[in-house]
């Protein structure tokens, strides 16, 4: 009659252990995988201020890259511009930028357009005047002397 009793304790015992490890091991591997969690949070916190960053890092090239798309495209408008008709036009597109880049800069005054379109102008007009042969190209003392003096 001992032996009977023995054995239902010992089988209570081992699923008393057997419940305590596995209580245990259920708890200890929510609070890794918590703490996995949270730190992967954290890096993908840092992963977005960092794109945050190097997008408004990279704002003022993409600008000044489209500022001098338009800058060649106004060149060509102007040299291929007709007498009246072309002026007139050469107006209408000049006053509908300057507007599109008031609408970007709301503090910004035409001196100060003037002054961004004659520093990207005259870099495109390097650009252009290098590619031409030397007989016809133009002294760079010259292009000097008519490019307005800006002060930023």
């Amino acid at each position: 009659m001992n032996n009977l009793r023995k054995k239902p304790m010992l089988s209570f015992i081992r699923s008393t252990v057997f419940l305590i490890w596995m209580f245990f091991s259920l708890v200890s591997i929510t609070v890794f995988m918590s703490i996995w969690a949270l730190q992967t949070t954290f890096k993908v916190a840092k992963l977005s201020a960092e794109i945050t960053s190097n997008t408004i890092k990279h704002k003022k090239a993409i600008k000044n890259a489209v500022l001098r798309v338009k800058a060649k495209a106004r060149l060509k408008r102007m040299i291929t511009m007709l007498p009246f008709a072309g002026a007139a036009a050469g107006i209408y597109f000049e006053e509908s930028e300057f507007q599109e880049w008031l609408l970007e800069n709301p503090t910004g005054s035409r001196s100060e357009y003037l002054c961004e379109i004659a520093e990207i102008t005259s870099e495109i007009l390097d650009e252009v005047l290098n590619d031409l042969p030397q007989t016809i190209k133009p002294s760079g003392s010259l292009l000097k002397n008519i490019t307005p003096k800006c002060i930023e």
